[in-house]
């Protein structure tokens, strides 16, 4: 009789336990990992917007900040349901090769050359950002480069191509790699006196700006585009599809839409959406 009554008792803890896990799972479950960029985190739009969505469906948002490049390397691993991210070649080039589902633009903002306000190189109004590097290089200025692969990082080596200046063979010198994320550079290039290129959105939001300034900016080529993906779930089986395109439906949705608009610093929207109708 004891013997039944324990075993009874084993039985019934068994069963609470596996019923408290089951729960715990499908609470800890009821989320995604959006693979994102340091720059979008930086900038503090995912605190105002993530929560929106969160209040609206239940899901949990969990965002990995790295650069481009290396956001899209985890989706291709599978480390992520979402990734949103700001080099459109590169996104483009995801979705040919199988990795992601389906691209769409979501929002758009501007990069910025910001410096010292001494300005040593005098580039200040400059209206062509290739113009104001190739100025920067004879100066032999200093100028720190996030060198992550990143999209802002792109974004620069594209300027410095058209500038005709190949600026790595002064790594080490005037100019600055710091393999690190927009913070951190515009960290080191305040520290070091040293111009950068940084998109709007950070730059805002940054808090240790020191006297430094925007110096060049409103360049068509600073024009800075973000796109939004799933990753392919025949790819990747664990890939939270219905989740992660919910997230995607309601970024690019007018209520999405409507919250990265109503993002501001100081009166300073730094996001402008522009997903497209219908998509």
């Amino acid at each position: 009789m004891l013997i039944h009554r324990r075993w009874i008792l084993g039985l019934g803890s068994a069963l609470l336990f596996a019923s408290l896990s089951c729960s715990s799972f499908a609470v800890d479950d009821d989320f995604i990992i959006v693979q994102s960029t340091t720059s979008t985190q930086n900038s503090g739009l995912f605190d105002h917007i993530l929560p929106k969505f969160t209040e609206k469906t239940g899901i949990d948002v969990r965002v990995v900040a790295v650069g481009t490049g290396q956001a899209l390397k985890n989706g291709r691993n599978g480390d992520g349901d979402v990734v949103l991210v700001h080099s459109k070649p590169d996104e483009e080039k995801f979705v040919a090769e199988g990795w992601g589902v389906k691209r769409h633009d979501v929002m758009y903002n501007d990069f910025v050359i910001v410096g010292p306000a001494s300005d040593p190189a005098g580039i200040a109004g400059l209206k062509d950002a290739d113009q104001a590097l190739k100025v920067i290089a004879a100066a032999e200025a200093p100028f720190a480069s996030r060198g992550d692969n990143s999209g802002t990082h792109k974004a620069e080596l594209r300027l410095w191509q058209k500038a005709g200046v190949d600026p790595t063979h002064a790594s080490g010198d005037w100019y600055l790699e710091t393999g690190s994320g927009m913070g951190t550079t515009l960290n080191t290039a305040v520290g070091k006196h040293a111009y950068t290129l940084t998109d709007r959105g950070t730059w805002l939001s940054f808090a240790n700006k020191y006297d430094f300034k925007v110096l060049v900016e409103r360049d068509p080529a600073l024009f800075n585009q973000y796109g939004v993906i799933l990753v392919n779930p025949e790819r990747h089986t664990r890939v939270k599809a219905e989740k992660g395109q919910a997230f995607i439906d309601w970024l690019i949705s007018a209520e999405g839409q409507k919250a990265i608009a109503s993002y501001k610093i100081d009166g300073q929207q730094l996001f402008s959406p522009n997903a497209a109708p219908g998509t």
